[in-house]
Order: structure tokens, then sequence, then C-alpha cells
């Protein structure tokens, strides 16, 4: 079985046993409190009718702070947006090249094939048969062979240049000797047959790729092919990592008020597959002076945060960007986990990314907010969006998107449990995240579906 169908089978097997019971644990406390709000706050007999005031004048600052945070789809499009691209290209070694994006087209610097060669293990011919056979044959690799007489064959490998003058190149199962050594076919042949023609595929100066192509393993095997040993190319963005948190352990089980660092291990691999080259992963603390030293210090075109983005008293990340000038594009987003996140302008081109420090809530800011500034960085296209129905329904917040971890079964999505903010487990069985409206999502319902990077491209294509 897969790892997609083990997948599933744990999810089909965790949503019929926990299904009534675990639905309000896969909520934080905020989520909760406004879907308990949302209904006991009465409801109009009929759509004319006003519904009746609450009989406690509300907490204005929820309300507040849900209309300051930037609505999910646009903080997207923001974050895609603020950086220029493309970037200066570099010119990269074949083996340096796979997952960038060609900064300039791929043209061939050579015919292909750059001869006429032999498709097919048998004997190149001239003229009709029976033909007599040289001794010596004719093998990939080796110089220009002699020209072929009427009525003569030679012993040839695939990939081995023809002699010129040859009609055709028999198959070596569509031939036979006869007692004087002389080559018959048995089967019917037609000129030219079996012949790859200098030039079949292109021409030396023809197009072959346009600029902007993403470099796969094909691609590779293309300019190679066509002769080239480096390839023009977008760069990665490089990418700094700033762990934020005292109560962060790096090994070792949880104790005396300690967790583990789970974003340290997990937001590596994920840039990467997202294109981008980490170049330094550090973990600072709640040190106000220390995130001030490195943020300023840094070079890298993307900084990421985690944690310290609310206002609590260890939370330094907004007053670290106040302090350097840094231009706030977004602060806050009306989503679900993930909801403080923000993404800052702080410089000649850089930026910094602040995730949440919850686990799951970080993967949201990272797909919400990381994710398409890194594409304009790197100059890759956007995926095409697409949606799935929703096998079942899934719970909504009654004012923001919620991104939920789902498993794909080829033509629905299946919710899966263990998605609060500071849980990993549902993302870790999940094929992708399903962007669930305001309000919920009906079982049937049509989700857009956001891919995580390693569901089709496989683990090991994905972080090569």
């Amino acid at each position: 079985m897969s790892a997609r169908g083990l997948r599933q089978d744990r999810a089909a097997d965790d949503e019929r046993g926990t299904r009534d019971t675990r639905e309000a644990d896969d909520l934080d406390v905020e989520e909760v409190l406004a879907l308990v709000k949302d209904r006991d706050t009465p409801q109009p007999a009929h759509p004319e009718e006003p519904a009746a005031r609450p009989s406690r004048t509300p907490d204005p600052a929820p309300h507040e702070d849900r209309h300051r945070a930037t609505p999910w789809p646009e903080a997207r499009t923001i974050a895609a947006r603020a950086a220029r691209a493309p970037r200066t290209h570099v010119f990269v070694t074949l083996g340096d090249a796979l997952g960038l994006v060609l900064a300039a087209p791929l043209t061939a610097l050579t015919d292909l094939p750059p001869f006429d060669t032999s498709a097919m293990d048998g004997w190149a011919v001239a003229g009709p048969g029976p033909w007599r056979v040289r001794d010596e044959g004719v093998l990939a690799g080796s110089a220009a062979p002699a020209p072929l007489a009427d009525g003569e064959a030679v012993g040839i490998a695939t990939g081995a240049r023809i002699p010129a003058d040859t009609t055709a190149v028999l198959r070596s199962e569509h031939g036979r000797t006869d007692d004087q050594g002389r080559l018959h076919p048995t089967r019917d042949m037609s000129h030219g047959q079996d012949i790859r023609s200098r030039g079949q595929e292109c021409r030396s100066g023809d197009r072959l790729l346009p600029t902007g192509a993403v470099v796969t393993p094909a691609v590779l095997g293309l300019a190679a092919a066509a002769g080239y040993d480096t390839l023009a190319a977008v760069p990665r963005p490089r990418v700094e990592v700033l762990v934020l948190g005292d109560e962060l352990l790096t090994e070792g089980r949880p104790h005396d008020g300690l967790i583990r660092d789970a974003l340290g291990p997990m937001l590596p691999p994920w840039l990467r597959a997202l294109g981008a080259e980490v170049v330094a992963v550090r973990r600072l603390g709640d040190d106000a002076k220390a995130l001030h030293r490195a943020v300023t210090a840094s070079t890298a075109d993307l900084i990421v945060t985690t944690g310290g983005t609310a206002s609590g008293p260890v939370d330094h990340v907004h007053p670290t960007l106040r302090r350097i000038g840094a231009e706030l594009l977004v602060d806050g987003v009306q989503v679900r986990p993930g909801h403080p996140m923000l993404l800052a302008r702080i410089g000649d081109g850089r930026h910094l990314v602040g995730l949440p420090g919850n686990p799951l809530a970080a993967v949201s800011g990272l797909l919400t907010l990381a994710e398409p500034l890194l594409r304009t960085l790197a100059d890759r296209p956007a995926p095409e969006p697409y949606t799935l129905p929703l096998r079942d329904a899934a719970h909504g917040h009654p004012h923001d998107t919620r991104l939920v971890p789902v498993a794909l079964g080829g033509d629905h999505a299946v919710p899966l449990h263990y998605n609060g903010p500071a849980m990993l487990r549902g993302i870790a069985a999940a094929d992708a995240l399903a962007v669930v409206p305001p309000g919920g999502a009906r079982a049937g319902q049509e989700a857009e579906i956001l891919d995580l990077p390693w569901a089709t491209a496989g683990v090991d294509a994905c972080f090569t």
C-alpha cells in the first residue's frame, strides 16, 4: 500500500472512532468561545427581523483586532507582490540547477541528434537485399564509418553513426544469414527505417524552453544533450530562521515547563521544499537585544521568526520592527490557526515573516505569507488553484478563514482531526490543507486545496 493510502486509512479510522469527542479539541480557545458566542446570540425568526440585542455589551477588542487584520486571500496577494522579481541571475552547473527557474531561454547549441544515428541494434544496409556483410561492425562513439556500397551491410549498435549511403537499418530480430553468409530480411522494410536523422529533435539555435521554466530532472537531461554545462538561473532566495522562546528544548523529553522545539527541525526543510536556501537557523530565546542584533546583521533575503508576534511581555518582534523602522505590510491575518502572523519590509528588498509560535499556526503562516513571497523571489509560477469536495463537514471560525489538514482521496478531501494550532499530528498525516470559509463547510462542499510540497513530488524529490 502507498504512503498516501496508509495515511488515508489512518485518517478514516481516526474519524470513525473520535469524531464526536474531539471536535472541540481541534479548535483553539478563541475559536471555541467565538462559536459559543455565535450560538448564544439570538437569531431572527425571519430574515427581515433583527436579532435580539445581547444582554451584555461585548468587549470591542476582538472585533477591532479582526478588522485590523488582513483577509486571508488579500494577505497572500500582498506577500506575492511584496518582492521584486526576477532578481539578478546566476550561472550554475547542471548539478546545482535542479529546482531553479531559467533566467534565459534554453536554446539548442547543436543539432539533436548531432548526426544520423541508428535507432536499433542490427545492420545498416544499402539498397535491396540480400546483402553481403562486412566483417567489422559500427559501435556508438566510434569515428565516422566508411560509406556502404550498394548491396552491402554492416552490423551497427544503437546510437552509432550511420555510414554514408545507408538505406535503412534492419533490426537484429528481423534479419537472418544464409549458408553463404548473406543477410536476408524477414519482414518488409521501408526507406529510412530505424534511422534517427540529424536534427530530428531540434536544430542548433532552436528555442527548447522559455525563460521561467522550472529546472526538472528532464530539463537537466535536455540541457546536457543540447550541449550545456551551466545554466542561467534565478538564484534560490536566502532565508535565515530565528527561533524565539526561552521554553524550548533542542533535545530530550519535555520537563519542568519546558517543551521541545518543533519548528527548528521542521521549518528549514519545509523552506527548502519551497525553493529557498536556508543559510542559518539560530535559537535566540526571548532576548530583545539578541533579536535586534540578529535582524540588523542578517543579509538574508527573508528572515523567518517563530513566536513573539503577539503583544505579551516577551513578544519582541513588533518592538524590534518599530525600532529598525520596518514597514509592516501585513499585521495579523483573518485566518485560523495563525492569525498573529506578520510580514514586514526591512529595507534593501529584504523582508521578515513573523510566524506564531504554535506549530500548526506557524505552518499556516508559512503557507500564507512565506510561500507567496519566496515564489516571487525565485520567479516560480503560481500553482494552478483547484478545489475538491469535502467528504465530511469542516468546522469554521465565525469570521475568519480556517486552514484544515486533509487527506486526499482521489475525488474528495478528508478533513483530519488534531488540527488545533498547537498540534502537528493532523498535518503529519495530511496531503494538503483545505481552505474553509468563515462559518465552516458542509460535507460535499467544494473547498480550495493547498498541496503540501512533498505530497505529489515525493519526499526525496522535494528536498533534493
